[in-house]
């Protein structure tokens, strides 16, 4: 009976060891900022499993009898939290059970290519703000009036000039908020020189923004990105027509997926198999690297390309025929 008595003393030292080891180990051993999320109605086990699947605890296990055992499984605050993957279990629940420490900024990443339309959905996704205002935000905001870099556009339509990158936001940003500080940050990236460059060959900021946004959506390497626009500016300049798939896309309204036949066939000024020259507008908001390549082109004798639909790769071709051989090896 003794003997047992021991055994059971050592398995609850043993255990006992082993738990408050757990609760004191972080989760990783770098620092990372997480912001973390609970909305209002979240169990203990949901949670848990959301802190798992982010990397912010070790043990849903642990974390959940820790909880119970400080009579906190019912006082976790719903909004959002900041935490860090280098906390441990016993930080990590002091934090979210606290709403001190929640958080009055969110975190937006706005991706290089997606078109206006695409953000309005994100951000209201997301709960930043609604679709409907931050379209209409676009549309009645005085926006040229403020921002030089837009004397050239014809209409109030930011299409272009909304800069994708990451952002922080209040958590109650208003439409108004969020647009100025995408054109705050497209008015930094491009800088003096940038600007002066673009005057001295004979283009404009309007221009350079629409063909960078076409590169956009059809370029996926920035490596290629250069290259291709030489491409464009070549053929601009010898009246070729661009062909390109991403404006007739633009258009229907798909995606990176390759134009139907009859697609190409569409009457639209934004349908450049049809029209020569330039779109009236960008058809999405390019990066800075897109940026670059219209002012900066890598010369080459290419005047055609096409982009593999398996992984992006650019197959380039100095002349029509062997541009149409490369289109049947490559993309049927």
């Amino acid at each position: 009976m003794k003997r047992i008595i021991i055994i059971i003393i050592a398995i609850i030292a043993i255990a006992s060891a082993y738990f408050a080891i757990s609760i004191s180990l972080p989760a990783k051993g770098e620092k990372a900022p997480v912001y973390f999320k609970i909305e209002s109605g979240e169990t203990l086990s949901m949670v848990s499993q959301n802190l798992a699947d982010q990397g912010l605890i070790r043990s849903r296990f642990i974390f959940e009898i820790y909880a119970k055992l400080r009579g906190w499984q019912g006082k976790l605050v719903a909004g959002d939290h900041l935490l860090n993957k280098n906390m441990n279990i016993r930080e990590v629940l002091r934090s979210i059970v606290s709403s001190k420490n929640l958080v009055n900024e969110k975190v937006i990443t706005i991706i290089e290519g997606w078109r206006t339309s695409e953000i309005a959905d994100y951000l209201e996704k997301n709960n930043v703000v609604s679709q409907e205002d931050f379209l209409n935000e676009i549309a009645v905001g005085n926006w040229p009036e403020q921002y030089d870099f837009l004397k050239n556009v014809p209409a109030k339509n930011l299409e272009g000039f909304l800069f994708p990158d990451t952002y922080r936001v209040f958590i109650d940003a208003t439409a108004h908020d969020i647009v100025k500080k995408m054109l705050d940050n497209f008015n930094s990236k491009l800088t003096a020189k940038m600007r002066s460059d673009i005057i001295s060959q004979g283009k404009n900021i309007f221009e350079v923004v629409i063909l960078a946004s076409i590169i956009e959506r059809e370029v996926p390497k920035d490596a290629d990105k250069k290259l291709i626009a030489d491409i464009f500016l070549k053929r601009i300049e010898a009246g070729i027509a661009l062909q390109s798939d991403a404006t007739v896309n633009y258009v229907t309204g798909k995606g990176r997926a390759q134009p139907s036949y009859d697609d190409l066939k569409i009457d639209s000024p934004y349908n450049t198999y049809k029209y020569r020259g330039l779109p009236p507008g960008p058809i999405s908001n390019p990066g800075i690297k897109s940026l670059e390549a219209v002012i900066y082109p890598t010369k080459n004798p290419y005047y055609y390309f096409l982009t593999t639909l398996d992984d992006g790769t650019v197959i380039y071709s100095q002349t029509y025929e062997e541009h149409l051989i490369n289109k049947a090896k490559y993309l049927n």
